[in-house]
Protein backbone atom coordinates (compact mmCIF):
# COMPACT_ATOMS: atom_id res chain seq x y z
CA UNK A 1 0.00 0.00 0.00
CA UNK A 2 1.15 3.83 -0.31
CA UNK A 3 2.13 4.90 2.74
CA UNK A 4 -0.10 7.47 4.39
CA UNK A 5 1.07 9.65 7.73
CA UNK A 6 -0.80 11.71 9.72
CA UNK A 7 -3.60 11.63 7.79
CA UNK A 8 -1.65 12.92 4.83
CA UNK A 9 -2.20 10.41 1.41
CA UNK A 10 0.42 10.70 -0.95
CA UNK A 11 -0.41 10.01 -4.96
CA UNK A 12 0.49 6.45 -5.87
CA UNK A 13 1.63 7.86 -9.59
CA UNK A 14 3.73 10.41 -8.07
CA UNK A 15 5.40 8.40 -5.35
CA UNK A 16 6.29 5.24 -7.40
CA UNK A 17 7.69 7.33 -10.32
CA UNK A 18 9.64 9.12 -7.73
CA UNK A 19 10.83 5.77 -6.49
CA UNK A 20 11.17 3.99 -9.72
CA UNK A 21 13.63 7.04 -10.93
CA UNK A 22 15.59 6.78 -7.82
CA UNK A 23 15.99 3.32 -8.57
CA UNK A 24 17.45 3.98 -11.75
CA UNK A 25 20.50 6.53 -10.16
CA UNK A 26 21.32 4.46 -7.48
CA UNK A 27 23.62 2.48 -9.98
CA UNK A 28 25.62 5.36 -10.73
CA UNK A 29 26.69 5.87 -7.29
CA UNK A 30 28.15 2.67 -8.07
CA UNK A 31 29.58 3.56 -11.26
CA UNK A 32 31.40 6.40 -9.60
CA UNK A 33 33.24 4.57 -7.18
CA UNK A 34 34.55 2.49 -10.40
CA UNK A 35 35.34 4.98 -12.21
CA UNK A 36 37.45 6.85 -9.50
CA UNK A 37 40.38 3.85 -10.00
CA UNK A 38 40.59 4.54 -13.45
CA UNK A 39 41.61 7.06 -16.07
CA UNK A 40 38.72 9.33 -18.21
CA UNK A 41 40.74 8.72 -21.88
CA UNK A 42 39.75 11.56 -24.39
CA UNK A 43 41.72 12.26 -27.51
CA UNK A 44 41.15 15.75 -27.81
CA UNK A 45 43.27 18.08 -31.30
CA UNK A 46 44.89 22.00 -29.79
CA UNK A 47 46.45 24.51 -31.72
CA UNK A 48 48.78 27.53 -30.48
CA UNK A 49 50.33 29.93 -32.74
CA UNK A 50 53.22 29.15 -35.03
CA UNK A 51 56.98 29.71 -35.35
CA UNK A 52 55.95 33.23 -38.07
CA UNK A 53 52.87 34.24 -35.48
CA UNK A 54 52.63 36.48 -33.34
CA UNK A 55 54.80 35.24 -30.00
CA UNK A 56 54.71 31.58 -31.49
CA UNK A 57 56.35 28.74 -31.16
CA UNK A 58 59.06 26.57 -33.01
CA UNK A 59 57.85 22.93 -33.27
CA UNK A 60 61.00 22.22 -31.20
CA UNK A 61 60.49 25.16 -28.52
CA UNK A 62 56.95 23.73 -28.41
CA UNK A 63 57.89 20.20 -27.76
CA UNK A 64 60.57 21.73 -25.14
CA UNK A 65 57.63 23.46 -23.44
CA UNK A 66 55.82 20.26 -22.87
CA UNK A 67 58.81 18.35 -21.92
CA UNK A 68 58.92 20.15 -19.17
CA UNK A 69 55.25 20.06 -18.13
CA UNK A 70 55.08 16.36 -18.45
CA UNK A 71 58.21 16.29 -16.07
CA UNK A 72 57.12 19.06 -13.79
CA UNK A 73 53.80 16.91 -13.35
CA UNK A 74 55.89 13.39 -12.75
CA UNK A 75 55.08 12.21 -15.88
CA UNK A 76 58.42 10.03 -18.36
CA UNK A 77 58.85 9.31 -21.86
CA UNK A 78 58.86 6.23 -22.84
CA UNK A 79 58.96 6.00 -26.45
CA UNK A 80 59.92 9.16 -28.88
CA UNK A 81 59.19 9.39 -32.59
CA UNK A 82 56.25 10.80 -34.68
CA UNK A 83 54.60 10.00 -31.56
CA UNK A 84 55.58 11.01 -28.30
CA UNK A 85 54.63 8.40 -25.32
CA UNK A 86 54.82 9.06 -21.97
CA UNK A 87 53.92 7.65 -18.39
CA UNK A 88 52.90 8.76 -15.26
CA UNK A 89 52.35 7.56 -11.57
CA UNK A 90 49.24 8.94 -10.02
CA UNK A 91 49.51 8.14 -6.56
CA UNK A 92 46.30 7.62 -4.71
CA UNK A 93 44.30 10.66 -2.41
CA UNK A 94 43.55 10.58 0.90
CA UNK A 95 41.05 13.28 0.00
CA UNK A 96 39.32 11.16 -2.69
CA UNK A 97 38.87 8.53 -0.40
CA UNK A 98 37.16 10.57 2.31
CA UNK A 99 34.81 12.25 -1.09
CA UNK A 100 33.89 8.77 -1.97
CA UNK A 101 32.77 7.91 1.48
CA UNK A 102 30.84 10.98 1.68
CA UNK A 103 29.29 10.51 -1.44
CA UNK A 104 28.18 6.85 -0.48
CA UNK A 105 27.09 7.70 3.21
CA UNK A 106 24.53 10.08 1.54
CA UNK A 107 23.61 7.67 -1.25
CA UNK A 108 22.97 4.74 1.31
CA UNK A 109 21.04 7.25 3.71
CA UNK A 110 18.66 8.11 0.96
CA UNK A 111 18.40 4.54 0.17
CA UNK A 112 17.64 3.63 3.79
CA UNK A 113 15.09 6.58 3.48
CA UNK A 114 13.27 5.00 0.67
CA UNK A 115 13.39 1.61 2.01
CA UNK A 116 11.62 2.92 5.39
CA UNK A 117 9.48 4.09 3.82
CA UNK A 118 8.30 1.61 1.69
CA UNK A 119 8.54 -1.50 4.23
CA UNK A 120 6.99 0.73 6.95
CA UNK A 121 5.61 -2.64 8.79
CA UNK A 122 8.87 -4.49 7.69
CA UNK A 123 10.64 -5.90 11.77
CA UNK A 124 14.52 -6.09 10.62
CA UNK A 125 16.26 -8.66 13.05
CA UNK A 126 18.09 -7.86 16.06
CA UNK A 127 16.26 -4.69 16.22
CA UNK A 128 18.39 -2.93 13.37
CA UNK A 129 16.91 -0.28 11.13
CA UNK A 130 17.63 0.41 7.70
CA UNK A 131 19.48 3.00 8.11
CA UNK A 132 22.80 0.84 9.31
CA UNK A 133 23.01 0.60 5.31
CA UNK A 134 25.28 3.93 6.16
CA UNK A 135 27.59 1.86 7.99
CA UNK A 136 29.09 0.45 4.46
CA UNK A 137 29.84 3.76 3.55
CA UNK A 138 33.86 3.02 4.67
CA UNK A 139 33.82 0.26 2.54
CA UNK A 140 33.97 2.79 -1.06
CA UNK A 141 37.41 4.20 0.41
CA UNK A 142 38.50 1.04 0.98
CA UNK A 143 38.07 -0.42 -2.34
CA UNK A 144 39.26 2.87 -4.30
CA UNK A 145 42.45 2.65 -1.60
CA UNK A 146 43.16 -1.16 -2.31
CA UNK A 147 43.24 -0.23 -6.40
CA UNK A 148 46.68 1.52 -5.17
CA UNK A 149 48.27 3.89 -7.65
CA UNK A 150 47.10 4.33 -11.28
CA UNK A 151 49.74 4.32 -14.47
CA UNK A 152 48.65 6.93 -16.74
CA UNK A 153 49.56 6.97 -20.31
CA UNK A 154 49.44 9.78 -22.46
CA UNK A 155 50.46 10.18 -26.25
CA UNK A 156 51.15 13.40 -28.01
CA UNK A 157 51.70 14.14 -31.93
CA UNK A 158 52.88 17.80 -33.07
CA UNK A 159 52.92 19.21 -36.52
CA UNK A 160 52.45 22.89 -38.07
CA UNK A 161 50.81 23.94 -40.99
CA UNK A 162 52.60 24.97 -44.31
CA UNK A 163 52.77 28.56 -43.59
CA UNK A 164 53.82 27.72 -39.81
CA UNK A 165 51.82 30.04 -38.20
CA UNK A 166 49.75 27.38 -36.06
CA UNK A 167 51.24 24.48 -34.36
CA UNK A 168 49.58 21.49 -34.05
CA UNK A 169 48.98 19.14 -30.68
CA UNK A 170 47.00 15.93 -31.23
CA UNK A 171 47.14 14.06 -27.30
CA UNK A 172 45.16 11.28 -26.00
CA UNK A 173 45.17 11.15 -22.24
CA UNK A 174 43.37 11.56 -18.74
CA UNK A 175 40.65 14.04 -19.03
CA UNK A 176 41.41 15.85 -16.09
CA UNK A 177 44.75 16.20 -16.79
CA UNK A 178 43.81 17.21 -20.31
CA UNK A 179 41.88 20.00 -19.05
CA UNK A 180 44.80 21.27 -17.29
CA UNK A 181 47.07 21.10 -19.52
CA UNK A 182 45.82 23.14 -22.40
CA UNK A 183 44.75 25.83 -19.82
CA UNK A 184 48.30 25.93 -18.34
CA UNK A 185 50.03 26.16 -21.88
CA UNK A 186 47.43 28.75 -23.22
CA UNK A 187 46.24 26.23 -26.00
CA UNK A 188 43.06 26.51 -27.91
CA UNK A 189 41.32 23.14 -28.95
CA UNK A 190 40.87 23.05 -32.57
CA UNK A 191 37.80 24.82 -33.73
CA UNK A 192 37.10 26.38 -31.19
CA UNK A 193 37.62 30.52 -30.40
CA UNK A 194 39.27 31.96 -26.89
CA UNK A 195 37.15 33.93 -24.74
CA UNK A 196 39.01 36.44 -22.50
CA UNK A 197 38.11 36.44 -19.24
CA UNK A 198 36.63 39.58 -17.69
CA UNK A 199 39.17 39.21 -15.19
CA UNK A 200 42.11 38.55 -17.76
CA UNK A 201 44.47 41.64 -18.94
Amino acid sequence: AVPESAGISYSRVSYYTILGLYVMSFPGLWSQIKRSTTAKIKRKTFVSPGENAQDGKSLREQAGEIMAYMKANNYEVVESGETIKFQGLVKRSVSQAFFLVFCTALGMASLALVLQIQFQNLTLPLGLNWFWLVALSPYAGIYYWKSGDRVDDFELKLSANDEETENEIAIQGNDDELERMWRTLGWVEKGMVKVEGLLES
